[in-house]
C-alpha cells in the first residue's frame, strides 16, 4: 500500500512538472535520491512499467567500463543490433554519434528514459560522463530524460566543475508507523496477526533508533520471532500476556543490538562451526566472503609466497627454501600488513577459481567491507597511489567465512606450512 502511494506521488510530481513545461518535451534528468530500501528502484520501474513507456535501466555496479554502460543503454532501447554500432572502446562522441544515427532510424512518439541506478558511482568514471548523461536530451537531440537513482543528497553528487542541475525528488525514510504496518504483514501463519503486531512493536521499540533499513529490520523480525514465542510454544504463558514475552525476548534483542548489519546468526550454529565462536560466523554474499578471505590471505601471507600458493604448476617449494634468516616470528604475532588493491583482486581470482564467474560487483563489496570495517583501508583518499588496506577480522572469523565456502583456509597461511 505504501509503495502504491509512493508511485500515485511520483506521478503527481511528473504530471505537475509536465504542465509546466512545453508540450512533446520531457525534462532531461531527474534525481531521485533516498535511503536504501526505500521503494526509489520498485516506484520507478512501476511507473514506466505500467505507462509502457521505452526505457532502458543500467545499474552502475555491473558496468565496469564506460563501453558497458553505453552498450546496455542501446540495447535496452534500441535492440539486440544497436551496440555492434560502437566501436571496441567507445567514447562518449561515439555514443552520443550512435545513439543519434538509431533515432533516425527508430523514431519515438513517447519520451525514452535511461535509468541509472547507484548512479553514484558515475562519479569514479570519466570526468565528463555524468554532466553528459545530465543533458543528454541536448547531446543527442532527442526527447530522452536521464533518471539517476541514488542514496546519497545532490549536494555531495555534484560535480566540481558544474553541470546541468536536475530535478529532485526525495524519497524519505518509513516512519515508525509505516514500518510497523508494513512488518506486521509478514505475519506467522501460525499465530495471530495482533501477536505478531505486538512483537514488532517491541522490535522497532529497540531498533528504530539506531536501523531504519526496511530489509534489515525484516531480517531481525525473522530471525527473533522463534524466540519471542518460545514460551508459548513451552506453555509457559498465553499471547495476552506480553510482559513475559517482552522479558523473554529483551536479552536476545540487546545481543542483536551489538551485530545490526552484521546479520550475526544467534541461533545454535551447524556442525562445522563446533568449536568456534558463535561471533565468527556473519552472513555476507558469496563473493564478500572469498574477498574478506583473500584480503586475510594478502595481510598474514609475505607478498613473496603468491606464486608458491596462488601459482599453478609452479612445482614443489619447500618452506626453507624461500625463510630469510631474520624471519622467525609468526606473521600472525606480528600482525596484519597492508597490501595494495591489484594483489587483493589477483589473490581473489585465485581463490575463487572456477566456482562463480565474478562480477564487476566485487569493487562495491570491498567497500562494503570497509564500511562494515572488515577491512580498513589504508593512507588517504587522494593519493596517487592505488589504495592499499588491512584486513581486521580475527584467525576464528576467518576460519569460519572459508568453512561456509567449503574454502581450505589453513592450506594457503604461510604460518601453518
Amino acid at each position: 500500500s505504501f509503495i502504491a502511494t509512493r508511485v500515485v506521488s511520483l506521478t503527481a510530481k511528473l504530471l505537475k512538472l509536465y504542465c509546466m513545461i512545453p508540450e512533446q518535451c520531457s525534462y532531461p534528468s531527474i534525481f531521485i535520491y533516498g535511503h536504501r530500501a526505500t521503494g526509489k528502484s520498485h516506484v520507478i520501474h512501476t511507473l514506466l512499467k505500467e505507462l509502457e513507456l521505452p526505457y532502458a535501466t543500467v545499474s552502475c555496479v555491473e558496468c565496469v567500463s564506460v563501453g558497458l554502460l553505453f552498450e546496455q543503454v542501446l540495447l535496452s532501447l534500441f535492440g539486440s543490433d544497436s551496440a555492434s554500432l560502437l566501436s571496441r572502446n567507445p567514447s562518449l562522441s561515439d555514443f552520443v554519434r550512435v545513439y543519434k544515427q538509431l533515432c533516425v532510424q527508430a523514431s519515438a512518439k513517447q519520451t525514452r528514459y535511461i535509468v541509472l541506478d547507484r548512479a553514484e558511482l558515475l562519479r569514479d568514471m570519466e570526468a565528463n560522463l555524468l554532466p553528459a548523461f545530465l543533458r543528454l536530451q541536448e547531446l543527442v537531440e532527442d526527447n530522452v530524460t536521464v533518471i539517476l537513482l541514488s542514496e546519497i543528497v545532490w549536494d555531495k553528487f555534484r560535480p566540481n566543475t558544474g553541470c546541468f542541475e536536475p530535478l529532485l525528488l526525495h524519497f524519505p525514510d518509513y516512519s515508525k508507523g509505516e514500518l510497523q504496518q508494513i512488518l506486521s504483514e509478514d505475519s506467522h501463519p501460525s499465530y495471530s496477526p495482533e501477536l505478531y503486531s505486538a512483537f514488532i512493536n517491541i522490535l522497532l521499540g529497540v531498533f528504530y533508533s539506531v536501523c531504519r533499513d526496511l530489509r534489515e529490520l525484516r531480517h531481525l523480525a525473522a530471525l527473533n520471532f522463534s524466540k519471542f514465542v518460545e514460551p508459548l510454544e513451552q506453555g509457559k504463558v498465553k499471547e495476552s500476556d506480553t510482559h513475559k514475552l517482552w522479558r523473554n525476548i529483551e536479552p536476545h534483542l540487546k545481543k542483536a543490538m551489538q551485530t545490526v548489519y552484521l546479520r550475526e546468526v544467534s541461533r545454535s550454529l551447524p556442525l562445522p562451526f563446533s568449536g568456534l565462536s558463535a561471533h565468527a560466523h556473519v552472513e555476507l554474499p558469496y563473493y564478500s566472503k572469498f574477498l574478506l578471505i583473500a584480503a586475510y590471505l594478502a595481510s598474514y601471507n609475505p607478498a613473496r609466497t603468491d606464486k608458491r600458493f596462488f601459482l599453478k604448476h609452479h612445482g614443489k617449494i619447500k618452506k626453507t627454501n624461500f625463510l630469510k634468516k631474520h624471519e622467525k616470528t609468526s606473521n600472525h604475532l606480528l600482525g596484519p600488513k597492508p597490501f595494495p588493491l591489484d594483489r587483493l583482486l589477483a589473490i581473489f581470482y585465485s581463490v575463487v577459481d572456477s566456482r562463480v564467474a565474478p562480477t564487476a560487483s566485487v569493487f562495491c563489496q570491498i567497500s562494503s567491507l570497509v564500511t562494515l570495517q572488515l577491512l580498513n583501508q589504508v593512507g588517504h583518499d587522494d593519493q596517487l597511489d592505488a589504495p592499499k588496506y588491512k584486513c581486521a577480522v580475527s584467525l576464528d572469523f576467518i576460519l569460519a567465512i572459508s568453512r561456509t565456502v567449503s574454502f581450505d583456509m589453513v592450506k594457503y597461511l604461510y604460518d601453518f606450512l
